[in-house]
């Protein structure tokens, strides 16, 4: 099978920008290492009087307060069709395949089309702050965008049941092309369960290690994270909290307990190795997100033997599973909640390891890039 791989960004390597996170290159690595040839479509070129188009339509908005979209604008998803089409005659190409939704949705060509997301536009709208307060140009646009890539597509492929519902639901999309692939962890070395083992045994019985890992301060939860550490630490549970990305504003101390270490970038393996190792260390993850969608992360916690803390909101539920991996708190939970849960398991820590080598179990199972590829291939011969 020869699939032709579209990207708006270059995902043959991690160190390009607007990958994802990392995720366009570790999408093209799971379906390459099944055995399946890639053609990479990307990245596509902003042509410069779009760009400036797209610009000056933003500033227009601004100056009514008001949120522009530049990457939905439609003379530019138009010109990437056009560029993708181009691209791909005369290949021999079985399939097109994009990392997003919005790349094909203009593409006219003889090939099925399909595309591997984890929202859609009505998921986005109002839940992350870019998506909020938007013009009404681009609220149309959005729907637009959306309903026509999935009318054009033989099939949808999401990371979470939050995002599929909602093609289906909302942009009323034929069930059968719908379907749930969890995105797995960007992590280069798979551990064994022996180095795993030693991993959690490592970690001391006399200090919860908490780890709080995001670039967005208020909408990864930080302000909860730290609120639990201190309703921890206050009721006689000796608890640490490391804030790696970010950390509280300007102004806010922070207590002894508290260990900020900045951003750490994994354009490095130095980079890398620190952030995992600093992972493999910790006895929770905690991240009480108030808009998420597939935050990657609690997979490589998971891939450590690392269960998460984690607000059920967006996508997140596909991922963490109660007392399985993790724990999930609704959305208006008091910090009080997320103690009495980490207390409780910490303390009976016979039940911790348990909880911690079953989350290592839910990553070997279902939450990695092998098992995302081989479901994604399957997907797509499906449809040939």
């Amino acid at each position: 099978m020869k699939v032709a791989y579209v990207t708006p960004f270059d995902s043959r390597t991690l160190s390009s920008s607007n990958n994802w996170s990392g995720s366009g290159y570790y999408i093209a690595q799971a379906i390459k290492n099944q055995s399946v040839f890639l053609d990479y479509i990307g990245p596509l070129e902003d042509k410069f009087r779009l760009k400036i188009l797209s610009k000056c339509k933003s500033r227009y908005y601004k100056l009514f307060r008001k949120n522009y979209i530049k990457y939905i604008e439609p003379l530019v998803l138009q010109d990437y069709a056009g560029q993708v089409a181009q691209k791909i005659r005369g290949n021999r190409t079985d399939i097109v395949f994009s990392a997003s939704s919005d790349s094909i949705a203009y593409l006219e060509c003889d090939q099925p089309i399909a595309f591997w997301a984890d929202a859609t536009f009505a998921n986005l709208i109002d839940f992350y702050p870019a998506y909020s307060n938007l013009c009404e140009e681009s609220l149309k646009t959005a729907h637009r965008i959306q309903s026509i890539s999935l009318e054009k597509s033989k099939l949808a492929i999401y990371s979470s049941e939050w995002a599929a519902q909602t093609a289906i639901n909302y942009y009323n999309t034929d069930p059968k092309k719908v379907k749930v692939v969890p995105f797995g962890a960007n992590i280069e070395i798979r551990k064994s369960i022996n180095e795993v083992k030693a991993s959690i045994d490592a970690r001391p019985t006399n200090q919860c290690k908490l780890l709080f890992l995001g670039v967005d301060w208020f909408r990864k939860g930080g302000d909860v994270a730290l609120e639990v550490a201190k309703q921890l630490n206050n009721s006689g549970l000796n608890t640490e909290l490391t804030l790696i990305g970010c950390q509280p504003p300007d102004g806010e101390l922070l207590p002894s307990f508290v260990k900020s270490l900045g951003f750490i970038g994994k354009a490095t393996t130095a980079g890398k190795n620190k952030i995992y190792q600093l992972i493999a260390d910790s006895h929770f993850l905690i991240l009480p997100s108030i808009a998420d969608c597939s935050p990657i992360v609690l997979c490589e916690a998971n891939s450590l033997g690392v269960p998460c803390i984690s607000r059920e909101v967006g996508g997140i539920s596909t991922i963490i599973k109660d007392n399985l991996n993790g724990k999930l708190f609704d959305k208006n939970a008091a910090p009080i909640e997320y103690c009495e849960y980490i207390y409780n398991t910490f303390t009976n820590y016979t039940q911790y390891k348990e909880l911690a080598l079953s989350a290592f179990n839910e990553y070997e199972s279902r939450l990695n890039w092998q098992v995302a590829g081989k479901k994604v291939r399957e997907l797509l011969t499906s449809v040939l």
